[in-house]
């Protein structure tokens, strides 16, 4: 089992920056796989990025892709979403999510998920 906490949103205009952080805790094995997803009112949960606890290739939807930058960090096992160049369609409520096994792009892959951060961002 490992726990899943997100932190970081908030309020902001177009154009702005910010990080997102997810921390696991619990007994963690850092072979996990994470995710960021994300959902806004009256759409369904969508892929934003990949990564893991042991490295690997990074991924992004097409909707983010030169805007946004998955990172982490093994030893603190903390994973962050740094989020740029932020739009109106970025607002959403973002969930970080986790499983063993190969990189996946597939909400329901997904066995573990914190309780989502509020990003807001005004035109």
């Amino acid at each position: 089992q490992v726990q899943l906490v997100e932190s970081g949103g908030g309020l902001l205009q177009a154009g702005g920056s910010l990080t997102l952080s997810c921390a696991a805790s619990g007994r963690t094995f850092e072979s996990y796989h994470v995710a960021w997803f994300r959902q806004a009112p009256g759409k369904e949960r969508e892929f934003v990025a990949t990564s893991n606890w042991r490295g690997g290739d990074p991924e992004y939807a097409d909707s983010v892709k030169g805007r946004f930058a998955i990172s982490r960090d093994n030893a603190k096992r903390m994973v962050w979403l740094q989020m740029n160049r932020l739009k109106p369609e970025d607002t959403a409520v973002y969930y970080c999510a986790a499983r063993m096994g190969p990189v996946t792009t597939i909400e329901y892959d997904y066995d573990f998920w914190g309780q989502g951060t509020q990003v807001t961002v005004s035109s």
